[in-house]
């Protein structure tokens, strides 16, 4: 369907480049939702699965975990940039993301990129939070475990067991940023 008159003149593509500036490697600080069995913080010293921690808490958990991390930009690696692009690597299952307080919305399907403007990336010390929602079985398995101290879930119906294998859960990156000039 064509609404309306052609343009008589064509219209520019825009051309963006994407120049990769930082991967955020190291350790990353986690807040675990309260009342749901996870410590209230942890220290991952670089990004994996909760699946893969040795404690329990952790490694069944089932909720919302907030990541935080800092990173630095150089003057010269913010001259110029029109737009950032962060890029979140694999997720399980969905995030939202904030830089330096700002909210950019949620990501829920590869790839699991959020564009920045400008503006809310500086020179200097930057702020990432990405909260990540993970899906509910690894907590039913969790309390099946015959060493449970309790149980967190209740349902209807259950279509694991204590050995079911568990869902990767978290950000498990890698986490870049990219900065886009037109």
């Amino acid at each position: 369907v064509v609404i309306g008159k052609a343009p008589e003149t064509p219209v520019p593509a825009t051309h963006i480049r994407k120049e990769p500036v930082l991967t955020m490697d190291g350790s990353w600080k986690l807040s675990f939702e309260s009342g749901l069995g996870a410590p209230a913080t942890a220290v991952f010293d670089h990004l994996m699965s909760y699946t893969e921690s040795k404690d329990p808490n952790i490694r069944y958990y089932a909720g919302t975990v907030t990541y935080r991390k800092t990173f630095s930009l150089k003057k010269k690696q913010v001259k110029g940039a029109s737009a950032w692009e962060i890029d979140l690597g694999d997720v399980k299952n969905l995030a939202r993301v904030k830089v330096n307080g700002f909210d950019l919305g949620v990501v829920w399907k590869a790839p699991f990129r959020v564009e920045v403007p400008a503006e809310y990336l500086h020179a200097g010390v930057n702020d990432l939070e990405v909260k990540v929602i993970n899906l509910w079985p690894n907590r039913i398995i969790g309390d099946l475990q015959p060493d449970a101290p309790r149980k967190w879930t209740f349902t209807a119906s259950n279509w694991y067991t204590a050995d079911s294998p568990l869902l990767p859960s978290g950000l498990l990156g890698p986490v870049t940023v990219s900065s886009l000039h037109e």
